[in-house]
């Protein structure tokens, strides 16, 4: 026998065909719900050795006649058995890695039903990313550090995952700041989806200036001698901030690749091992797949991913499903890498931005008759879709459309809400009674603040609804949406399920909407499951399910409130391959090349999952620092009059027009 050695099981096997997928995957659907009824509880019968084995550790299974076992095994890629330590020892044999836990907290990997992996990939090596920062004053030290090694014409960006509210400052940069810490490098931050901060080399870069008019949906701050400030507001669109980011230079094919792996190594590092990619504005199919196409053909993917088609050009939506209805189907690929289907989005006219600091907008008077040709087309031709959905007047409109389909074509398959943060009682109904489902993510933890000001502390209680979706036994997943808008830490989004808070740490929920941590693990694992059609192969660790796991720094189970967001995984498996590790198992963790190119961030900076000591507390030099602003914070700004101390007493008042800027930055900022 072997014990704590550095060979590798086998990986899952890769690059079968699309028919082949299909066929393989209805077979291990079998062996998940027959395996536990072998002998001894043992896949693959009772004889039969195990590749690696778990020990000595706290493992929660989610397989209900064992749901805690102290004991695991994998055998080619799959769970073997599970159980106490002397049982699963008798499948040993003289290869089997055998490792010892130390009693440490195991989960079944985490899957992110709702995410943007394929396009945060394409882009990680070259975005500074701010989660868990905990002042202003270090997020600006980081862009000015990262600006001084960026070469032209790189820009600097900070696209999403942090929220002003997690500052000390508890405000916005302003662009004197940006522009102070990056003079002549083109920065560009993301906040949310309804802002974006350029600084004066980015505008230049961008070819923005006193002549540029606003695009259709979309604002370009001008200062009062019609000069552009630097800052674009998405009003009500965010398409003038994709166009945007998108001028920036992309990196060469082999970065991409690097890029990609290390976005994957990332997740890793948090106990991702799956994820559902809801695609993305000029994220093409077939092309902009070739990245992790040619990962998954290397066997180098380490998140398995099932990816849906996201319609690209307005007015070319059915064009699109009809041409990709032709080339491919669900479950085409591997085990690894497999379409799911089509959307979030269908059609341009559906889209409903969820941008809390705007008015809810009202979806295009043409939707319906643009929509419903497309969903025919896919229920004809058995497609699972999703579609984009934040307001309950969207979803009506949706379902009522939806309903007309399935009374026509009967939906042979799933389809997903994404989002519905305020869904009412009645349209949960109705999705239930089509076969659908809801896959949420913690968007209210980064835009909880700008909610309530808007519609109020009681409309936010059940902002979404995830209680009342489980109580009326809807299937509901999880997930971040990340990365534009929200990190895609799932220790952030495990965080807000579990106590309602936002990042800032107000107070969403009453108890009623709050879930236990077990629930909000589940939707993590068997809920996100559902929505890629694979609850019967991955989402537990019972016999014949995927061996994903993650094994925890802390017990999640345990640990307080405050210290979930800390959790890290110190090892990840994927199909019994280790694809991370860290802490006590670190001489298993795989190689990887470095980050390229060489100036970027990865290299220099902690990654969000680094440094999440870091959120614990302030350290006393940071309160040095709190008054980025000045030390006249607790009065009025000398300059414009803002009234900053009102940041440490609400929420975010953006009632107030005169304070509102005071939080946020000021609207004339660098003048």
């Amino acid at each position: 026998m072997e014990n704590s050695t550095d060979n590798a099981s086998k990986p899952p096997v890769t690059g079968v065909s699309r028919r082949k997928v299909v066929k393989s995957t209805a077979a291990l659907g079998m062996f998940a719900l027959f395996g536990p009824l072998a002998r001894n509880g043992v896949w693959g019968g009772d004889k039969t050795v195990a590749d690696t084995i778990l020990r000595n550790g706290s493992i929660t299974t989610h397989d209900a006649q064992k749901p805690e076992v102290t004991s695991l095994a994998m055998k080619d890629g799959r769970v073997l058995a599970i159980g106490d330590d002397k049982e699963v020892m008798q499948l040993a044999g003289d290869q089997t890695r055998v490792i010892d836990l130390g009693g440490k907290r195991v989960i079944p990997g985490l899957n992110d039903s709702h995410t943007h992996l394929i396009r945060g990939g394409l882009n990680y090596n070259m975005e500074l990313r701010w989660e868990n920062i905990p002042s202003l004053a270090d997020a600006l030290q980081m862009l000015k550090q990262q600006a001084a090694r960026t070469p032209a014409p790189q820009w600097v960006r900070v696209v999403g995952g942090w929220s002003e509210f997690q500052f000390a400052e508890r405000r916005m940069p302003t662009l004197d700041e940006i522009n102070k810490a990056a003079p002549d490098t083109p920065v560009f931050i993301l906040h949310l989806y309804s802002h974006a901060l350029l600084n004066r080399a980015a505008l230049r870069a961008a070819g923005i200036d006193r002549n540029t008019p606003n695009p259709p949906g979309g604002v370009i701050e001008k200062d009062k001698q019609g000069n552009p400030t630097g800052m674009l507001i998405a009003k009500p669109s965010a398409l003038i901030l994709y166009s945007t980011l998108s001028q920036g230079p992309k990196l060469p094919l082999q970065d991409q690749i690097n890029s990609t792996r290390h976005y994957m190594r990332e997740m890793n590092r948090l106990g991702i091992t799956s994820v559902i990619d809801a695609g993305g504005g000029g994220q093409n199919y077939p092309d902009d797949y070739e990245v992790v196409q040619k990962l998954d053909n290397d066997n180098q993917l380490t998140v398995r991913i099932a990816y849906n088609l996201f319609a690209q050009k307005a007015g070319s939506e059915l064009s699109d499903y009809e041409r990709w209805v032709a080339m491919t189907e669900p479950g085409a690929g591997s085990a690894m890498l497999r379409m799911n289907g089509g959307g979030e989005n269908l059609t341009w006219s559906a889209a409903d931005f969820e941008n809390f600091l705007e008015p809810r907008p009202d979806l295009a008077p043409t939707m319906e008759e643009e929509l419903e040709p497309i969903v025919t087309l896919l229920a004809e031709n058995a497609w699972p879709f999703r579609i984009h959905a934040t307001y309950d007047e969207s979803i009506d409109r949706f379902l009522t459309l939806f309903e007309r389909v399935n009374g026509k074509t009967p939906f042979k398959t799933r389809f997903i809400i994404d989002h519905a943060e305020t869904i009412s009682e009645r349209n949960i109904e109705r999705i239930k009674a089509l076969g659908g489902g809801i896959a949420t993510q913690h968007r209210m933890a980064f835009q909880g603040e700008y909610f309530v000001d808007r519609y109020g502390a009681d409309a936010a209680k059940t902002t979404p609804p995830i209680a009342k979706m489980l109580a009326m036994d809807l299937p509901v997943g999880a997930g971040t949406d990340a990365t534009r808008v929200a990190s895609y830490d799932p220790w952030t989004a495990l965080y807000w399920l579990a106590t309602g808070k936002t990042l800032g740490g107000l107070s969403l929920y009453d108890r009623d909407n709050i879930l236990d941590r077990a629930t909000a693990l589940r939707l993590w694992t068997q809920g996100s499951a559902w929505f890629s059609g694979e609850e019967k192969v991955k989402g537990a660790l019972t016999p014949g399910q995927y061996a994903d796991l993650a094994v925890l720094s802390a017990d999640y189970f345990k640990v307080s409130d405050s210290a979930i967001r800390q959790i890290v995984s110190e090892l990840t498996i994927v199909g019994g391959k280790i694809v991370y590790a860290a802490g006590p198992f670190a001489k298993f963790d795989p190689p990887l090349p470095p980050a390229s190119p060489d100036w970027s961030p990865v290299n220099s900076t902690s990654s969000p999952a680094m440094r999440q000591a870091g959120t614990a507390a302030i350290s006393s030099n940071r309160q040095q620092s709190v008054r980025a602003c000045g030390n006249g914070c607790a009065s009025a700004c000398t300059l414009h009059g803002h009234n900053h101390q009102i940041a440490w007493n609400s929420p975010i008042p953006a009632s107030n027009p005169r304070d509102f800027w005071g939080v946020l930055g000021c609207s004339c900022f660098a003048f």
